[in-house]
């Protein structure tokens, strides 16, 4: 059995110490903003606003956003986006990349080339403002997923997977009388989990936490995700007029711990997804990578 040297052991100490330092340093706000929202306010500002371990829990600011309705209905409007965008990103990226990846393909570089093109000049906010009106998406959910249903980079990471499968799976396919949509289907699809988890992951995170687009493209309150909700609380002189309850309702909850109470809300299903597919996703990265 191979025996590290003492200069070794001391490195690797280093290296352990360094990342453990990041990684508190990283938890600590998510780990401060889930206590401030359960414990009592007074008891907060007695400790002068910093807190490691509350004496006394309250859960009466995550009753009062699920009372309220708007946070309930912003959460099912975000998982909706979340959920429908997700799965509609990785059928089109799917699609697009899996003839790409085809080097008999003809017209390939061109298509490519304009894919690229996209990477590094894009129309702007105004005039993808105006398509988004044009096109009959505003105020709607769509226009929240289909504006941004390809990524360019995911796009690529997946045509390189595609590229790294053994193209004699394929052929086999073929010669058993497999088309193009059945291999694709049958044979690449399931040998592709790992990416499909990783850009899956990639697209769900980014439709969870977009919030630029509910603000430019959406006038009714009813289809708000959350995260527009939460930046709408943060901004507004009152918490209890964007909740839509009176203000005597929640005259014994200072707006503080109602935010925070709103982002462990948004925060905390996307965190719980993650570990189930954090094998996918190391995988998919190692495999899908532009390599050189």
């Amino acid at each position: 059995m191979f025996k590290k040297s003492i200069p070794d052991r001391i490195v690797d100490t280093v290296i352990y110490a360094v990342l453990a330092v990041f990684g508190l340093a990283t938890l600590f706000p998510l780990y401060y903003v889930a206590v401030v929202s359960i414990t009592p306010y007074t008891e907060v500002l007695r400790n002068g606003g910093f807190l490691l371990i509350p004496k006394t829990f309250t859960w009466d600011a995550y009753e009062a956003i699920f009372t309220s309705g708007v946070v309930p209905k912003a959460l099912n409007v975000t998982i909706l986006i979340t959920l429908l965008g997700t799965a509609l990103n990785l059928l089109v990226t799917t699609l697009l990349a899996y003839p790409l990846s085809k080097k008999f393909l003809p017209g390939r570089n061109a298509v490519l080339m304009g894919i690229v093109f996209t990477m590094l000049f894009s129309g702007g906010l105004i005039p993808t403002f105006l398509t988004v009106k044009a096109t009959g998406l505003m105020n709607t959910i769509w226009a929240l997923i289909i504006p941004g249903l390809v990524s360019t980079f995911n796009l690529l990471v997946m045509k390189t997977y595609f590229e790294s499968l053994p193209a004699e799976i394929e052929e086999a396919s073929k010669v058993d009388g497999c088309s193009d949509v059945g291999t694709l289907l049958r044979i690449v699809l399931p040998l592709s989990m790992p990416i499909m988890a990783t850009l899956g992951l990639f697209y769900g995170v980014n439709h969870w936490n977009a919030y630029f687009g509910g603000i430019m493209y959406l006038n009714d309150r009813d289809l708000y995700p959350l995260q527009v909700v939460l930046r709408n609380m943060i901004i507004t002189p009152s918490v209890s007029q964007e909740l839509s309850v009176p203000q005597s309702q929640l005259s014994s909850l200072p707006p503080e711990s109602i935010k925070m109470a709103t982002v462990v809300v948004a925060i905390v299903p996307i965190i719980a997804v993650y570990p189930f597919l954090q094998k996918y996703f190391i995988k998919g990265m190692l495999l899908g990578a532009v390599k050189g």
